[in-house]
């Protein structure tokens, strides 16, 4: 199995490709602006060029963006510090200024990467089971939409179900966002949660994906305390932040 040390490195890599940058770029002191571009190996999922993007591994913010706003980004993530321009009100001296350019902030995400040394499989009440894609055809319904996304089908490739008898109760799955790293997703039925059904079928998938060679990774809002919380009890820790602009029309599009 990966170190920890290993694990980090290929996500700051990913994350190089992802931001046009190179990984060392997240381990400087200091902040750095990029071109955003369209990159071989970037997350397949990703709408690039960025118009604007803040990633951040806690040390600095390398700001991946459009050519029109390099000043601005330049001159926001330089005024405060890093951890002070993912939240407000710092945040709405970044709105503002988007303002008149007919965009604002997005996403806001916090990213977890396994902690080898406390990653280990939970318990469960219930049947568990390792599903492929081939399984997955009857699985694409709105109460198993974060553990498969049926606008990426292809990128779907394993899965870990609970069982109560012969009743789907709990799915965690894992597209392959990138060749390196997939990103785990997981739903739970409202009966039986608090049961420990999620941290159980994370915990195994997480293995699993390990064990493929492959890094796992978990991406949730700050708010959803919930999903923190599940990704912590398996043995996942912080590792990334990002923020994402886009034009108002879409942040629109998914207000509707």
């Amino acid at each position: 199995m990966r170190t920890n040390a290993q694990i980090l490195k290929i996500a700051m890599e990913q994350s190089a490709r992802d931001s046009g940058c190179l990984a060392e770029d997240f381990q400087s002191n200091q902040n750095k602006v990029v071109l955003s571009r369209k990159t071989q190996g970037a997350r397949k999922y990703l709408e690039l060029p960025f118009v604007c993007d803040f990633t951040s591994y806690g040390n600095n913010i390398v700001a991946s963006v459009s050519p029109p706003l390099v000043q601005i980004a330049q001159a926001y993530i330089d005024r405060f510090p890093t951890e002070h321009c993912f939240e407000t009100p710092n945040l709405h001296v970044l709105m503002q200024a988007l303002a008149p350019m007919g965009l604002n902030v997005c996403f806001m995400a916090e990213y977890f990467l396994p902690d080898v040394d406390r990653l280990r499989p939970m318990p469960c009440a219930y049947q568990t089971k390792i599903l492929c894609q081939n399984d997955f055809g009857p699985l694409y319904l709105p109460q198993w939409s974060n553990a498969l996304c049926e606008k990426r089908k292809n990128l779907d490739v394993l899965a870990v179900a609970a069982y109560d008898n012969d009743r789907l109760i709990g799915l965690a799955g894992c597209s392959a966002d990138c060749d390196t790293m997939w990103q785990i997703g997981v739903d739970v039925l409202p009966e039986y949660r608090r049961q420990g059904v999620a941290s159980a079928l994370t915990s195994r998938l997480a293995l699993e994906i390990l064990d493929k060679d492959r890094v796992p990774f978990y991406c949730a809002a700050w708010s959803n305390l919930k999903s923190v919380g599940n990704a912590l009890k398996c043995g996942f820790k912080p590792a990334w932040v990002q923020m994402t602009v886009k034009p108002n029309e879409v942040i629109q599009q998914y207000n509707q």
